[in-house]
């Protein structure tokens, strides 16, 4: 907005200042004129007819009789009132005098008829004298009010005059003042001066221009070390407000910058933190220690390896466990981060090849998700829990319904109780699946380690599977070597680990078919192979099937399970130290392994 269109503005608005002070003006004129309106035209007209008729009956009185002139005139009086109706119980008294006239004319002696008559027009002349008096201080109080509202709308309005009289001038004045400063301090070749006048006119234009002409000349003074000055601040600064704790080293290992939150982990304050030998602060500090692990140089000498203290191997993904003691220091709790080392390589001016530089160390508090799925997993494992007692109930149930004993069951009945059966089956071993990942996910998987007999465990897979495979007319050819060694194992979760996979090739194998088990030793482990001949896994498929939840087609074309049988059986696997895989270029069908190392 121009200075030109403020100023026009401005005397727009004093302007409608006045036009504001007389509306109200002759607002509240007009008011007191319409009071004195209604108090002349209805209360006083009724006064008037009331009188009339008056009149009229004390001729009555006097004469003890009315002449036709005298009862046409009276008649048009009380027509007249009949119209002119205004106050509360004014048409109450009105019908009563035009019954009672009515009467007159028919019995004009009767005195008991113009006392009546009498006292309507007493009450009458009554209910205007009172509504006249009403309106009169209405009119007052409307008086009143107009003077108090022209008297405070008034005073504001002489207040924002005044205050237009005040600052106008200042508001032309100041920023001429304030440029006639900046200039002097140009001339003396300070060139950070900058003219602060926040506005769109012809002042806040001419500022911006002075201020771009001193930033030009500011860079020329400075030339390219303000750009980076600049640059290195606004990094820091965006180091210093992220969430996430950030510890900067360059090449030496020497530390360059700490946000306070990576300060907060640390327990360290970022004074003493910065300019320090990394391994220096990782002697006495256990995250610090944990944190450089990894990018140690290789010159570091074993003493000064020791002095820092043994670190435990870095683990793709794992979770580090940290108290954080929280912005304040008053809602410490511990949490959960994800740990990032990225390596910073930059190429020297005139170099080709990049050299390094330094590394920059991230930690991303995750503690909101882990909660989140520590919340699902002990939802999963009360669920499941809870599941197997009605479960087994059935099962019992069942058995007892079936037994020959209680009675004996028709076909259909019978087919019906192995339907139950079989889907009871199902839950139990899905409400198993979830428990087991249950304790999967939650990191407390109880094993029970000790030697067992490949053979032993083969057996316990083959003889729980027996049956039916039987129902399915499909044979286990086993290859076991009577010299096999013993394996370190927890044999129940060694052999869910192998029932899984039979039930999987099973499931997933032709009517009359075979499956192929075997059990072979490779250098310090045995191998565990389990081969079926059905459709196999197409190539997209097998990058996924040991992934939780995924679910493979079936021999038929549609999914079954649950699909966490396969990522369970991984982790079963791996938490006893061994392997788990799929055979790569086997057809027709798939096969799965498990190796476990030598007791």
């Amino acid at each position: 907005m121009t200075l030109k269109t403020k100023v026009a503005l401005s005397l727009i608005f004093l302007f409608s200042i006045i036009l504001l002070l007389g509306g109200l003006s002759a607002y509240y004129l007009n008011r007191l004129s319409e009071d004195s309106q209604a108090i002349l035209k209805d209360n006083y007209m009724s006064l008037e007819l009331a009188s009339d008729m008056q009149k009229t009956l004390a001729v009555l009185r006097s004469n003890d009789k009315l002449s036709a002139d005298d009862l046409a005139d009276f008649e048009e009086s009380l027509q007249k009132q009949e119209r002119n109706v205004t106050e509360i119980n004014e048409q109450d008294v009105t019908t009563t005098l035009r019954r009672e006239f009515n009467r007159l004319r028919n019995e004009p002696t009767d005195p008991a008829i113009t006392s009546r008559i009498q006292q309507s027009l007493f009450a009458i002349d009554d209910l205007n004298r009172q509504a006249i008096m009403r309106k009169s201080d209405t009119a007052k109080a409307t008086a009143k009010d107009a003077l108090l509202w022209l008297a405070f709308i008034g005073t504001f309005c002489v207040l924002i005059v005044l205050s237009f009289i005040v600052n106008i001038p200042g508001y032309i004045a100041n920023p001429v003042r304030e440029l006639t400063r900046g200039i002097k301090q140009i001339a003396s070749r300070n060139f950070e001066e900058r003219l602060h006048i926040r506005s769109g006119d012809e002042f806040g234009e001419l500022a911006r221009s002075f201020n771009s002409m001193a930033q030009k000349l500011d860079e020329y003074e400075h030339s390219n070390l303000a750009r980076v000055l600049f640059a290195k601040k606004r990094i820091d600064t965006l180091i210093q407000i992220m969430n996430d704790a950030i510890i900067g080293l360059d090449e030496k290992r020497i530390i360059l910058f700490v946000n306070p939150v990576a300060s907060r982990l640390l327990g360290i304050e970022q004074e003493k933190l910065i300019g320090k030998y990394a391994p220096d602060v990782a002697s006495t500090n256990d995250l610090m220690r944990t944190l450089i692990h990894g990018i140690m140089p290789d010159d570091v000498t074993f003493r000064e390896r020791q002095r820092i203290g043994n670190t435990h191997k870095d683990t793709p993904g794992a979770l580090l466990k940290i108290y954080d003691p929280g912005p304040d220091g008053t809602a410490g709790k511990e949490s959960y981060f994800t740990k990032q080392i990225q390596s910073v390589d930059v190429t020297p001016t005139g170099e080709q090849q990049p050299v390094q530089a330094g590394y920059v160390i991230v930690l991303q508090n995750v503690t909101s998700y882990k909660e989140l799925d520590l919340a699902k997993t002990n939802f999963i494992a009360t669920v499941s829990h809870e599941l197997k007692t009605p479960i087994s109930a059935i099962k019992m149930s069942l058995k007892l319904l079936q037994d020959s004993r209680i009675g004996p069951l028709n076909e259909e009945q019978q087919q019906l109780a192995v339907s139950v059966g079989d889907n009871a089956d199902r839950l139990l071993k899905i409400t198993g699946e979830l428990m087991n990942m249950a304790q999967v996910e939650s990191g407390q998987i109880q094993l029970q380690i000790h030697s067992v007999a490949p053979a032993e465990l083969v057996q316990t897979a083959t003889n729980a599977l027996r049956a039916q495979a039987e129902q399915k007319h499909i044979s286990f050819n086993i290859t076991l070597p009577t010299d096999l060694p013993l394996v370190k194992a927890d044999l129940d979760k060694a052999s869910w680990v192998l029932i899984n996979f039979l039930s999987n090739a099973l499931r997933h194998s032709p009517d009359d078919n075979s499956i192929d088990i075997s059990a072979l030793r490779t250098g310090s482990q045995v191998e565990f192979t389990v081969r079926d001949y059905g459709p196999g896994l197409r190539p997209e498929h097998r990058a996924k099937v040991f992934d939780r939840y995924f679910r493979a087609p079936g021999i038929n074309g549609q999914s079954s399970g649950t699909g966490l049988g396969l990522a369970i059986s991984k982790e079963f696997i791996q938490s006893m130290g061994g392997e788990v895989g799929l055979h790569d270029n086997v057809t027709p069908g798939a096969s799965f392994f498990f190796r476990l190392s030598l007791s």
